[in-house]
Parts: structure tokens; C-alpha cells; sequence
């Protein structure tokens, strides 16, 4: 029987650090590819943000073996796949219809602002195997939006797809993807209009259980970790009932010290959804105060965070919990040392 010990280091099985975060996971046959960010030379002052997205394989959720890199960092500078320049959260999609693995992945700033996240856009691949690699065939501003965190969602009866993204920074945007899923529609609706950060949503981790739709997302903090909230609805594009903070017993209001960034419906399982969530600082002191206290005036507004942490992501570890529903529907999420798949039916 395998384990998953969330906020724990996790090697691969070569005893390497896993880097695949902000990701997600696809099965394929009985095969199971988690991919995500590659942070491993993310040190703090490297002026380096990622380097590439990286592809792992299991047959358990729980051991791991590196598959390689999908995407691939570029050489030249002014490319916004450069290590220096922000590239975050990819999402991939099969298209049943084209035969094509769709990918997704978020990018920000110029060229002349390599960290300007006022500049927020898409980049859009595909490849014929999950294994790729995935070259990108364009880069758009979805419905003309600066877009940043988002998720990509497939009606499995349908084919049909939708993406939700963060119009930075205001509002989360559910979109109906084209045919191919390389491109949106137009038809769009608009939700969680929050007006500024740390409030507007992020983050969005979609998923369906009984013919309810769920959002699960975070507030705007960067990577100091905040209370998360679940909404749900009936429809794709809603109206969104927000239900609260899924986190029980989160004393701390920061979601387990982690952000989650995608939910993964276990196929082979009757009831098991697993929030996929990156702990991105693991050195914050246990003295420090929370960052939600700042937004609510429990310390003052001019308390420095950065000062007591240099944010090095390289060592970011996962916590990926199993989520509960209570006799409502509601999910929830309890904070646990170990668990496995395997004690679900």
C-alpha cells in the first residue's frame, strides 16, 4: 500500500525532488501523469522562475517516475518561454475530436518588464502524446483579458470545454473554449467581482460530483498562503453560491500553509477527489503573523512578510488532501500526516 504524506518532501522514484507544481494531474489508460512547474532553480535572487514544465507517471498516485520535460525553457530573452519571465499553472486537456493533448499555461510580463504582472496572457499548445513535447502555437489575451490563474474544465458527456480564469484583478471569468480547445468562443459570464486583491479569487480548482459544480479557489497573496473558499453551482457558467472555507480545523486561516491548484476525480474510485495543492514557502516562521491579519487589521499594514522568508521556491513541497463532503453536499478538507487511495473504495 502506497501513502501520500502531505507538506513532507517528495522524491520521485530516482530519490529526486518532485518539480511539478501548480499543475495537475490526467489519466491515461490506467496510467496516472502529474505535470506541473519545474522550480528546482528557483533560488532566491537567481532572477529565475521556472524552467519548464515537467511530466511524472505513476500507477498509484503515490510513487512517482520522472517522464521528462513537456515544455521546454527557451534561450532568448525576449521569448515568453525565457526562465526569467513568469510562466505558471499549465493545464492540459485531450481532445477527443482532434486526437490532440491541449495545453494551456499562463504567462506575464513584457519585454520590456520581464516581471510586469500588469501584462497577463496565455500561451496555447498541443502534442499528439501526454508526453509531448508541446511547442506554443499561439499567445492571446482571452477575450482581450489580461488573464492570470486559471483552469481548464471537459464535459466528458459532451466534449464540450470551458475555462475559468482570473481577470487580473477584479473578477473570475468562466469562457466556452472552441472546438479544437486552442481558443475561446466569445461567450463568456462573469463572477466573484471582488474589485481588488487579496480578495479577487485565484486559483480556480473546478470539479463535479453529482451533478454539482464546485469552484475551489484562493484569495490574491502571492505565495503567502490565505484562507481558501468553495462555491457551487448548477451550471458551468453558474449563478455561484459561495459555501466558505472548506479548510476544518485551519486554525491559522492559510489553507494548510499551502494554495491548492487543481481537484483530481479519482476514475478508478467511487468517491475520491483529491485537492492538489503546492506549499510554495516551507521556511515562514511560526512566530510570523498570518497575511490574512494584515487585510483584517490584527497587525499593521506595514508589516514586512518578505522580511522573514526569501521565498525560495525550489524547495516547495505538495499537499494533497482527500476531500470530505459533509451531509449537505459541502466539501471540506481536514489537514492529515498520511493517507492512501487505497482505503477507498
Amino acid at each position: 500500500m502506497g501513502y501520500i504524506y502531505p507538506g513532507r518532501v517528495w522524491l520521485d522514484t530516482e530519490g529526486n525532488r518532485i518539480h511539478a507544481h501548480g499543475g495537475s494531474i490526467l489519466c491515461v489508460g490506467s496510467t496516472f501523469y502529474w505535470y506541473g512547474e519545474n522550480k528546482e532553480k528557483t533560488l532566491p535572487h537567481s532572477g529565475i522562475w521556472h524552467n519548464g514544465v515537467n511530466l511524472y507517471s505513476s500507477s498509484d498516485l503515490c510513487a512517482w517516475k520522472r517522464e521528462g520535460t513537456i515544455v521546454f525553457p527557451s534561450a532568448k530573452e525576449s521569448d515568453p518561454l525565457h526562465p526569467t519571465r513568469i510562466m505558471d499553472r499549465p493545464h492540459i486537456l485531450y481532445n477527443d475530436r482532434t486526437k490532440k493533448y491541449v495545453l494551456w499555461v499562463k504567462f506575464a510580463g513584457t519585454k520590456q518588464d520581464k516581471s510586469d504582472w500588469s501584462c497577463q496572457f496565455m500561451g496555447v499548445a498541443q502534442a499528439d502524446t501526454i508526453h509531448g513535447p508541446f511547442e506554443m502555437a499561439k499567445y492571446i489575451h482571452p477575450l482581450g483579458m489580461n488573464s492570470g490563474d486559471f483552469d481548464l474544465v471537459k464535459d466528458e458527456n459532451t466534449g464540450k470545454a470551458y475555462i475559468y480564469f482570473e481577470r487580473v484583478h477584479s473578477e473570475l471569468i468562466c469562457a466556452d473554449l472552441t472546438d479544437d480547445y486552442m481558443d475561446v468562443t466569445g461567450n463568456y459570464t462573469r463572477h466573484f467581482n471582488y474589485q481588488a486583491p487579496p480578495f479577487v479569487r485565484e486559483a480556480p480548482c473546478f470539479f463535479m460530483r453529482k451533478g454539482k459544480k464546485y469552484l475551489l479557489t484562493s484569495g490574491t497573496t502571492g505565495y503567502f498562503p490565505n484562507p481558501s473558499e468553495v462555491a457551487v453551482a448548477d451550471e458551468y457558467h453558474g449563478p455561484w453560491e459561495v459555501l466558505g472555507d472548506p479548510c476544518v480545523g485551519d486554525t491559522d486561516k492559510n489553507s494548510f500553509c499551502s494554495q491548492f491548484s487543481s481537484v483530481f476525480k479519482h476514475p478508478f474510485k467511487k468517491d475520491l477527489y483529491i485537492a492538489l495543492g503546492d506549499r510554495w514557502l516551507t521556511d515562514l516562521p511560526a512566530d510570523m503573523p498570518n497575511f490574512w491579519d494584515a487585510v483584517t487589521g490584527k497587525v499593521p499594514v506595514d508589516y514586512d512578510f518578505n522580511a522573514h522568508t526569501e521565498q525560495n521556491t525550489s524547495k516547495a513541497d505538495y499537499v494533497w488532501l482527500p476531500i470530505q463532503f459533509d451531509g449537505q453536499g459541502k466539501p471540506t478538507l481536514k489537514f492529515t500526516e498520511q493517507w492512501s487511495p487505497d482505503d477507498y473504495e
